[in-house]
């Protein structure tokens, strides 16, 4: 049973915020926006595209790489992140681990989709948030392991 003291369940909202905020970004700006910054720190440890990327920067430079790759080809997809089952435990005042479930729908063009659209991927995502120097709460590491994938 989740026990908090009333910080930390100020903190936990806080956390749920910030990681809501992180999928919104992917959601509607598919990662492009610069609101990811607000989002992760500086420097944040990231595993996406089966690589692990250091730094805001390199996370920055792989959705803009994607977005313009997909530009080129098919084009933008839209996605939407569905987090769940989501658990937070505190390490200290200022480091928190988060886990939970992520179903991850996908498809090339824009919404609304009149067909069919089963999910991309199912993940167990693993998460760590730091409160930064300015108190706001922000993603310093993003790690995922797709357990179900749309073949």
């Amino acid at each position: 049973m989740a026990k908090f003291t009333p910080q930390q369940a100020v903190d936990v909202l806080a956390v749920k915020q910030v990681i809501y905020e992180w999928g919104d970004e992917l959601d509607i700006h598919n990662g492009l926006s610069m609101r990811a910054a607000d989002c992760l720190t500086q420097d944040v440890r990231y595993n996406v595209g089966g690589q692990w990327r250091e730094g805001l920067e390199a996370v920055e430079a792989f959705y803009g790489g994607r977005a313009k790759a997909m530009r080129s080809g098919a084009g933008l997809m839209t996605m939407r992140h569905i987090i769940t089952s989501l658990r937070i435990s505190f390490d200290d005042v200022d480091h928190a681990k988060v886990g939970y479930l992520l179903v991850f729908f996908a498809a090339l063009g824009d919404g609304p989709f009149d067909t069919y659209c089963d999910p991309l991927a199912v993940a167990d995502v693993k998460m760590e948030c730091r409160r930064d120097a300015d108190g706001e709460w922000r993603i310093s590491m993003f790690d995922s392991g797709q357990i179900f994938k749309r073949g």
